[in-house]
């Protein structure tokens, strides 16, 4: 399969720093998306720092016969290690942390995995579909039943993660596969954009047949015409 993508940042109309990162691989390999937290005291650092641990262990580690599942626990790992290491240099950023999610083509699969809130959608044959949950206090309350979706929309804990890479805790972190065929269109996106722009809309740019470069300024025009309240980074990818 051949894959094309782009990726695309903005700092919002609010936020004055950009505490997005993301990373795209020239070959296709592995797509990488982050949103630090910690404002001015570690978010630009947090996804800095884990997105460049992921991309490099990633890239020494590509050839080995390391299971891709191993892999890519290996490179989250790295991640929070990453992270765990600047907040005992810099005290200062000791509650510094970051969502990631990571998108693999390896030995003729995709893995996906994540942690927080970032996410990962599929559009298929006129259907876009959320590949991953969010690690949140509202996706568990929605799981549970005590939130709607409409409810946890506007929720004034939706913010709150149940999960993020930059803790010495860190839980397992769940590495999936799924399946892609021709014409499928993948997004890795911060919660910048999905907060101010519905389903629908994504959907509809994603199955445009706007070049993917054009997809993205759309999806990030249309976030900040809705408020563009935080930081929205979108990556690409399509199976031609």
């Amino acid at each position: 399969m051949k894959f094309s993508f782009t990726g695309l940042t903005d700092p919002g109309l609010v936020r004055t720093v950009n505490q997005d990162y993301y990373y795209t691989d020239p070959s296709g390999r592995f797509f990488i998306v982050a949103d630090g937290m910690g404002g001015h005291a570690g978010g630009q650092e947090a996804s800095q720092l884990a997105t460049e641990a992921i991309k490099t262990h990633l890239q020494e580690n590509w050839e080995s016969e390391t299971a891709s599942d191993e892999l890519m626990e290996q490179a989250f790992e790295q991640g929070n290690e990453a992270i765990l290491l600047d907040q005992h240099k810099h005290p200062e950023r000791a509650d510094m942390g970051t969502t990631t999610v990571v998108v693999m083509f390896r030995q003729s699969q995709l893995w996906f995995a994540h942690i927080g809130d970032s996410r990962l959608y599929r559009s298929r044959d006129s259907k876009l579909e959320q590949i991953t949950d969010d690690h949140t206090w509202v996706a568990r309350a929605m799981k549970a039943g005590d939130l709607t979706p409409e409810q946890a929309r506007s929720h004034p804990w939706r913010h709150v993660l149940s999960q993020c890479l930059g803790r010495k805790d860190l839980q397992k972190v769940e590495i999936e596969t799924t399946d892609v065929q021709v014409g499928d269109r993948l997004l890795l996106c911060t919660d910048g954009l999905t907060e101010e722009v519905s389903d629908t809309t994504i959907a509809y740019y994603l199955q445009s047949d706007l070049a993917y470069k054009e997809v993205a300024q759309k999806l990030i025009e249309s976030a900040k015409d809705n408020g563009g309240k935080d930081n929205i980074t979108v990556v690409i990818v399509g199976v031609e």
